[in-house]
């Protein structure tokens, strides 16, 4: 198990970075808060959490998670301990609302909230919060935001959605239609309003 990695970022992006430590290079998926958390920074320390994945039966791959927080590391574990939340699920919604967001919304029973979420239906956001209520606390994070120029921006977003699993052309009229509307965003702005319409 690999509890942390800490190391020189040698390739960022809002979904994935590449770490290298130990003469090494970890590519480790993460959330657009880990994102907001290091996008300036050179070195980092990231807790991680290690999936396994499965196909008929045996391992097929692994795919490592990073989390500047441990706070969000922890609740994405207890999301994906619910029946029916994966990996990918639980870090689209760990994009789409900061982890306190989720935690007040299990604890308040906010249905609605955990729903409007890809890949959360109706069934699943009861099950989320009947299974979550009593693990979860009150926690607060702090975003960093900042603005980058509106074309690298437009890719930047355009490559996060694809890679949370979002149709390219549906996430690209999207992005466009919220960068025709004139207000400014930044890319985690950008990528989370798309978040809502998609």
């Amino acid at each position: 198990m690999i509890a942390y990695l800490s190391g020189k970022i040698t390739f960022k992006s809002p979904t994935h970075i590449f770490l290298e430590t130990g003469g090494i290079g970890y590519m480790v998926k993460i959330s657009l808060n880990t994102f907001e958390k290091i996008q300036h920074l050179d070195n980092c320390r990231l807790q991680t959490s290690l999936i396994v994945k499965n196909e008929n039966q045996s391992v097929s791959g692994f795919e490592l998670y990073g989390f500047f927080e441990e706070q969000e590391k922890d609740l994405f574990e207890k999301l994906i301990s619910v029946s029916g939340v994966g990996a990918s699920t639980a870090r689209v919604m760990l994009s789409s609302f900061k982890p306190d967001e989720i935690r007040i919304a299990i604890l308040g029973e906010n249905e609605g909230l955990i729903q409007s979420i890809k890949g959360i239906g109706p069934k699943s956001a009861k099950r989320i919060i009947l299974e979550l209520k009593d693990k979860v606390g009150k926690m607060s994070t702090g975003a960093l935001l900042v603005s980058t120029p509106n074309n690298t921006m437009k890719e930047e977003a355009l490559s996060a959605l694809v890679a949370l699993g979002f149709n390219k052309q549906a996430a690209e009229k999207v992005i466009g239609k919220l960068q025709g509307s004139g207000e400014t965003r930044n890319v985690e702005g950008l990528i989370k309003e798309a978040l809502k319409l998609l």
